[in-house]
């Protein structure tokens, strides 16, 4: 019983083409779940897999019959009496598509935290609350029962087959997306618009002549007394030809000669002047300019395919490297956030980075304790990276250059073996930051040592971090996984600006290794005494050198003063001398000597040859 029960509890892959995980059978567990529940409504198709591609490639298959063939049929009764059981199967055929294509859209999982949602309750709520649902159940409504009163010679009793359109135009997003070529598909989706387009104005055309009658004047079509007119074939491609000379504006037409005729003209007129004219004129460079829109936002993977095809590296690396494109596509994923908010100020570019992503951050429990200003400082430095299943964020033993915060999606911690989750991480959380924070360094410097030169700062030094600045796990995406990533010295910018936010992330940091058991408390302790050691030392420096500087004071004001004494008193002895020279009638009249030198502070002192003679 346990093994059958383990048996039961597996999740079976249904064999993809190519290598890929498209189709999914999965048997839950607990009680009431047997294989008999799962099988055969328990698989659930990948979206982005080749099962659901090929499916809806089919699917565009029965939507363009009935837009091709019911107006053709409606317009042509001869087509429609010579092939009633022709046609009654292909419209029986086509509404088996459509009845299954509803089955496989109540079993297409959904993306969710960029994961596969394949809970069928989930996915059959979605789909019946989606505005798809209700389309999707016109086109099969029965309407073929009007055929018991009309009878089978009136097919535009199906005219609500029309309705799944939606679908092949998503079936044309899936095959522009996939395709090697996809500037020719392009061109050949251009040319069935213009084909389309050109039939149903035909049809139009034959059915108008048959109501004004056939060869009744040479605008309508000819009627069967004309060689070769008598065959449906040969009137659908005179009807067929007549329109294209009509929308294409060519003219070379006969003159039309009743009303309803100058009416049909006028609109085919006005629609190929105003539509079909303008549609065939500028769909070039519509594409070209949604081309280059979609290139400032999206990366080109045009020149990866050639790569891989140049160096041979096909096969399954080349369709991840597809569905990767696609899912940046298809989720609207802007991995170049930067590049597009580059011309704004930075002011307004960091309120439109703050007001788009300041939401997420605020659910990160690093930051919600952090002042707005930190956070917009952040923001305008963080960069999205977009991973896909079973790719690995980090591996345990790599240098740390970045930490990353999950915004959407879904990670696994797993072991060496790659395989065995040990922990998931969900939207909200954020690893990494160890490896950014705790890196050995130099330890800091004194207070009052002099600045170092303005270079790139670095992160705080942790000398008791045992791991130092490696990666201490294996990070895996489970499935499309969208993440912030911050580069250690963006992170050394910010907090330098922001000290009280750098302390809560050291602080941050060491709980996190504590509880890891990646910190060395010796190393740390014996950290902490050389710093307050060092401390101490460059306190006893301060103060001795405080005291020189005091001395040193002293002294030079004691010098100043008996500098200033001595110049006084050389005055007092040059005045002297200059009365006792003036009395005796000696030096020359009126002469005070030659020029006397300054004093230290500023009053003029006596000559050389006055000191020698005082001196005497």
């Amino acid at each position: 019983m346990h093994s059958l029960s383990s048996l039961l509890s597996r999740r079976w892959v249904w064999p993809q083409p190519r290598g890929t995980t498209g189709l999914v059978a999965t048997a839950e567990s607990g009680a009431g779940h047997t294989w008999g529940a799962i099988a055969p409504w328990g698989w659930t198709l990948d979206p982005s897999g080749d099962w659901y591609y090929w499916w809806i490639s089919i699917m565009a298959l029965p939507i363009l019959y009935n837009w091709i063939i019911l107006i053709c049929r409606s317009c042509f009764p001869d087509l429609q009496e010579q092939h009633t059981v022709l046609w009654l199967s292909l419209d029986y055929l086509s509404d088996t598509l459509y009845l299954l294509d509803i089955a496989v859209r109540l079993h297409t999982g959904f993306l969710e935290d960029g994961i596969l949602v394949r809970d069928r309750g989930r996915i059959r709520r979605r789909y019946l609350r989606s505005t798809s649902f209700p389309w999707d159940v016109a086109t099969v409504l029965p309407t073929d029962l009007l055929y018991l009163r009309l009878g089978p010679g009136v097919p535009a009793v199906r005219a609500n087959r029309c309705l799944r359109v939606p679908r092949l135009f998503e079936a044309f997003d899936r095959r522009e997306t996939r395709t090697a070529h996809p500037n020719a598909f392009r061109v050949a989706k251009l040319m069935l618009y213009v084909f389309v387009t050109i039939h149903w104005h035909g049809c139009l055309y034959f059915a108008l002549s048959s109501w004004l009658g056939l060869g009744a004047d040479a605008w309508v079509c000819p009627n069967a007394s004309c060689p070769g007119f008598a065959r449906p074939l040969r009137q659908y491609l005179h009807s067929f030809y007549f329109s294209t000379l009509i929308l294409a504006t060519v003219g070379d037409t006969p003159e039309p000669q009743r009303e309803e005729e100058f009416l049909f003209v006028t609109a085919g007129f006005l629609l190929a002047v105003l539509g079909f004219a303008t549609i065939t004129g500028s769909i070039s460079s519509v594409i070209s300019n949604r081309n280059a829109a979609d290139a400032a936002f999206y990366p080109d993977p045009e020149p990866v395919r050639h790569y891989l095809r140049a160096r041979g590296a096909g096969g399954r690396l080349a369709r991840r490297v597809a569905r990767w494109h696609q899912h940046l596509r298809a989720q609207r994923k802007l991995p170049a956030e930067q590049a597009v908010l580059q011309h704004l100020p930075r002011g307004l570019r960091a309120e439109v980075a703050a007001s788009v992503h300041l939401p997420a951050l605020r659910r990160v429990g690093l930051f919600q304790s952090w002042e707005r200003g930190v956070l917009q400082q952040l923001v305008l430095r963080l960069r999205p990276q977009v991973f896909g299943p079973g790719e690995f964020v980090c591996r345990r033993g790599d240098v740390g250059r970045e930490m990353y915060f999950v915004r959407e999606g879904r990670l696994a911690v797993v072991a060496e073996d790659g395989i065995t989750q040990l922990a998931v991480l969900g939207e909200g959380l954020y690893f990494g930051e160890i490896s950014l924070i705790n890196i050995k360094g130099e330890p800091p410097l004194p207070r009052h040592s002099p600045p170092a030169p303005p270079a790139s700062p670095q992160p705080p030094a942790s000398p008791g971090n045992t791991s130092g600045n490696r990666r201490t796990a294996n990070i895996m995406s489970i499935g499309y996984s969208d993440l912030f990533c911050l580069s250690k010295e963006d992170l050394a910018e910010v907090l330098a600006e922001f000290p009280s936010a750098r302390a809560m992330m050291e602080a941050k940091g060491r709980e996190l290794l504590l509880r890891m058991g990646k910190l060395d408390v010796h190393a740390e302790a014996a950290a902490a005494a050389a710093a307050e050691e060092a401390e101490c030392r460059t306190q006893a420096l301060e103060t001795a050198l405080e005291g020189l500087q005091t001395r040193a004071a002293r002294l030079l004001a004691q010098l100043e003063s008996s500098a200033f004494k001595l110049a006084l008193r050389v005055e007092r002895l040059e005045c002297q001398l200059r009365q006792r020279q003036s009395a005796g009638g000696s030096g020359p009249a009126g002469g005070l000597g030659p020029p006397r030198a300054q004093g230290p502070s500023g009053v003029q002192g006596p000559t050389k040859v006055t000191l020698t003679a005082v001196a005497k």
